[in-house]
């Protein structure tokens, strides 16, 4: 068992809420939008046997507050949040796992200061400027900020949700609370915290974000692209796609969905590490 500290970073215009546990090589772990770290602490605990793991609440999200009203964010103050958070821990290269949203911030990290990341994985990346139809999901995702707008966060994140798996899907089951851990529970309760906030501030400035291929391309950091083994053919997975396609390279399976490095967080762990690893000796080589 490893324990894990909470602590805080003051950045620009936010302070950062991160936790740093286990031992090892670093691992940064960023979580997207709504969620916080809480999403990926099982992963984190898997892990924390072979890495000193540090997963963070982006700005504006769960625990890293805001120093003022809310703004519409982007993908590259999300990535300087990053930056500055692996400044903070001593500079060295890291390894890099990004999730949904988290991957964009990971991805521009990538392009923005390659030499603080030693390897990145990113797990199915919402990026819908990279597909063929991007009008289509642009005027898609909009009509989510409208609903949210006149019928508030519950309708819009059904939405939502129905339409980042593809369209045309059943509404998304409400969990059931009473089946869950406590600890679980807070997690969700800290979710349905930041609906507003993501989609007021988060959703379409993010949704709009295209990763610098070409950085990304002749930059030193290998570059994994996740995909879940069953997820939909939605948005993720057909950006994912896209972007393993750009990058030349060919996207890894992952057990489960989009939400997979959650709920079965003891295979990912096994999945990453052993990514990691092979691109370690193959570095080393």
């Amino acid at each position: 068992m490893h324990s894990t500290e909470t602590k805080t970073l003051q950045v620009p215009g936010a302070r950062l809420h991160y936790e740093v546990g286990g031992s090892g090589p670093l691992l940064l772990m960023i979580p997207g939008a709504p969620a916080d770290a809480g999403a990926l602490a099982g992963l984190a605990a898997q892990l924390a046997d072979r890495y000193t793991v540090v997963s963070y609440d982006q700005r504006g999200l769960s625990r890293s507050t805001l120093a003022g009203p809310p703004e519409d964010q982007s993908v590259a103050a999300f990535s300087q949040d990053a930056h500055r958070l692996l400044t903070a821990l001593g500079g060295e290269p890291a390894y890099v796992l990004g999730n949904s949203g988290g991957a964009l911030t990971a991805l521009d990290l990538a392009a923005r200061h390659p030499e603080q990341v030693r390897a990145l994985i990113a797990h199915e990346p919402p990026i819908p400027e990279l597909l063929a139809d991007r009008e289509h999901w642009r005027a898609r995702f909009q009509e989510v900020y409208d609903i949210y707008r006149s019928q508030g966060s519950g309708a819009a994140m059904q939405k939502f949700i129905a339409t980042i798996e593809g369209d045309g899907g059943a509404p998304p089951a409400m969990p059931d609370f009473s089946q869950m851990p406590p600890e679980a529970v807070e997690v969700m309760g800290r979710i349905q915290g930041n609906l507003d906030y993501f989609l007021a501030h988060v959703l379409l400035p993010v949704l709009r974000f295209e990763p610098d291929i070409a950085a990304l391309r002749s930059g030193p950091a290998p570059i994994v692209v996740g995909v879940g083994a069953v997820s939909p053919a939605g948005v993720p997975l057909q950006s994912a796609l896209a972007l393993a396609d750009r990058l030349d390279t060919k996207a890894i399976e992952f057990p489960g969905d989009h939400q997979g490095l959650a709920t079965d967080a003891i295979a990912s762990a096994e999945i990453v590490h052993d990514t990691f690893t092979r691109i370690a000796g193959t570095q080393e080589r």
